[in-house]
């Protein structure tokens, strides 16, 4: 088994929820040494939903695979002691930690610096102020949720998807890559912030919405399922399939006009409304129109009728599943995919898990499950720290350290 590109690289993450886990795993799934540490019966995140019949939590285990764990009274001197060593480190590869604990008291930077002096410190905050935040706070207040759902419907629509969290926990795996190649080249740790709030507000600057306002003096509304700024939306074929389907570039268009047969109602079209489809943007503002010809021939054909068409006339598009389906009827999510195996997982039993979605020609690690809280502690004491059985021991008693 390969050793994943990041092996030698040593990361302390002190995490909870979703973010901070996430850029630990992205980690620990190329091949570093993530170590993380959390208190006695776990912390604030170690029963998450969805949960087993016995209380295992699926979220917790989905979120640390290939770590280690190491089980500590992080309330007690001598436990912050001890992860301060860690911290430490024996090599140049050390002195690197993920958290998204607040940045004060005894893991305020300039504290941790006095530890290791070129320390790399990537902090997840809710926003740039140090205030708390989640999601779904976030989310809303940066026009997302407003102009999502059904235009008849004028009550903002949340989704299941915690997409800032997602993306603020990838980018803090990019923060921290990037200050440990800035340590290698001048030998200088630094303090690294990234808010969840300022990932929410940056995206929606690429994407141009802010722009929009600022100088289109527009507010983006709703389009329920459409696709904005060209043509795509779901349809239902006549068994009762729903499929989305997207016409971006002018051979997605092509193709959705050329397997529905549909290219001289689509002149006909053109000549009525006095503008050409050929443009993307012109596709939307006709969306409507062109959906009433579109819905017919879906209602007219199986959905075993219209993927031959589509493959064929390299159509893009997508049915909708549920979890469910998707796991039992797609083989992207199946053992046939390299990303994806059947890991062994203790307390829990056997499941199909990923690994990381990077793929590397000749340096991959397999799928790994997680780690049992505390599994790793007394591995970690001995070798990490190098203290002795009866050190080990005597933590263990007092209840600094558990397993």
């Amino acid at each position: 088994m390969s050793k994943g590109v990041l092996s030698g690289m040593k990361v302390v993450e002190g995490s909870a929820f979703v973010a901070a886990p996430l850029g630990g795993m992205t980690l620990a799934q190329l091949g570093a040494d993530v170590i993380r540490f959390d208190p006695i019966g776990g912390g604030l995140d170690y029963r998450r939903w969805p949960i087993t019949d016995n209380g295992m939590s699926l979220f917790w285990a989905g979120m640390n695979k290939g770590k280690r764990s190491f089980q500590v009274d992080i309330g007690h001197a001598e436990g912050r002691e001890l992860i301060m060593e860690l911290l430490r480190g024996n090599s140049q590869e050390d002195g690197i930690f993920l958290t998204n604990f607040p940045e004060r008291g005894w893991l305020a930077y300039e504290k941790l610096k006095q530890v290791r002096e070129d320390l790399i410190y990537v902090n997840i905050m809710g926003d740039r102020k140090g205030g708390s935040a989640l999601d779904y706070t976030v989310n809303c207040a940066v026009g997302f949720a407003s102009a999502t759902g059904d235009p008849s419907n004028e009550d903002p629509t949340n989704y299941l998807l915690p997409a800032w969290d997602n993306i603020t926990g990838q980018m803090s795996a990019v923060a921290l890559l990037a200050a440990d190649r800035s340590r290698r080249i001048n030998g200088e740790g630094q303090l690294v912030k990234i808010a969840l709030k300022d990932v929410a507000v940056a995206t929606a600057s690429n994407l141009g919405n802010i722009s929009e306002v600022t100088i289109n003096n527009e507010d983006r509304q709703k389009a329920g399922n459409y696709l904005y700024g060209a043509f795509g939306r779901d349809f239902v074929s006549k068994d009762g399939v729903r499929v989305m389907i997207v016409g971006l570039t002018p051979r997605q268009w092509k193709g959705i006009v050329e397997s529905m047969g549909i290219a001289g109602q689509m002149s006909s079209l053109e000549i009525d409304l006095g503008y050409s489809l050929s443009g993307e943007g012109e596709r939307f503002k006709a969306r409507h129109k062109i959906a009433e010809l579109v819905e017919p021939w879906f209602a007219s054909k199986a959905y075993s009728e219209i993927c031959p068409l589509f493959d064929e006339h390299a159509v893009c598009y997508g049915p909708y599943r549920s979890f469910r389906e998707m796991v039992e009827d797609d083989d992207d999510c199946s053992p046939d995919n390299p990303m994806m195996a059947t890991v062994t997982q203790p307390n829990i039993g056997e499941y199909l898990a990923s690994g990381s979605p990077i793929r590397f020609v000749d340096d991959n690690l397999e799928t790994l499950p997680a780690p049992t809280l505390g599994q790793h502690t007394e591995e970690i004491l001995k070798q990490e720290l190098s203290l002795s059985d009866g050190e080990v021991g005597r933590l263990k008693a007092q209840g600094i350290v558990a397993w």
